[in-house]
């Protein structure tokens, strides 16, 4: 049976928000097509009418995840506006993370189209920060680069000690929340 084209827009968009949500959720690796499109309420079978292959839907997913992250940046009032939400134990403790968070590390395992999505998120998030910051600073490009690398880091070591020794996570959170905010404050 064939579907409208608005309809098939919709399976389309079900599936790429099942796969965001269950790939910063568990990883590329965990996740198979089948789960996907069950999560997005369809059948396995359409699913191939719509991506060529889990690896094109891997990196359709790195674009939607990164654009909904750069969007935060730009929607945030400033930069220590956005550390504060960013840092927090809300994000920390959240399913889906930003996808530097949850995808980093599986994205280094991964194929050249994924690698080269990822790559092409992380620059548009890093201009993103850039674009918080003072045109006339000459170290205006490290300085976003750095507190894009201390954001993430941090985020990362806070999840991954969180349910063991929830102090060391908090511990860490107000740690990069101070950094960041240096980061930021050129001179």
């Amino acid at each position: 049976m064939r579907v409208s084209k608005q309809k098939a827009g919709e399976h389309r968009d079900a599936i790429l928000a099942a796969a965001s949500r269950l790939f910063r959720a568990r990883g590329f690796d965990k996740v198979g097509v089948a789960e996907v499109t069950q999560a997005a309420g369809l059948t396995h079978g359409g699913f191939y009418g719509h991506f060529a292959s889990k690896e094109a839907l891997a990196a359709e997913v790195c674009d939607l995840s990164f654009g909904n992250a750069v969007r935060r940046v730009q929607a945030s009032a400033g930069l220590e506006d956005y550390i504060d939400l960013y840092v927090s134990a809300d994000h920390r403790d959240r399913e889906g993370p930003c996808p530097m968070v949850a995808l980093g590390t599986d994205v280094s395992r991964l194929s050249g189209p994924v690698r080269a999505q990822f790559a092409e998120g992380v620059a548009r998030y890093v201009a993103a920060i850039r674009a918080h910051m003072a045109p006339e600073d000459p170290l205006a490009e490290g300085r976003a680069a750095a507190l894009v690398s201390i954001l993430v880091g941090g985020m990362n070591l806070a999840r991954a000690v969180a349910a063991s020794d929830p102090a060391l996570s908090e511990q860490i959170l107000a740690g990069v929340r101070v950094q960041a905010r240096a980061v930021i404050r050129p001179g």
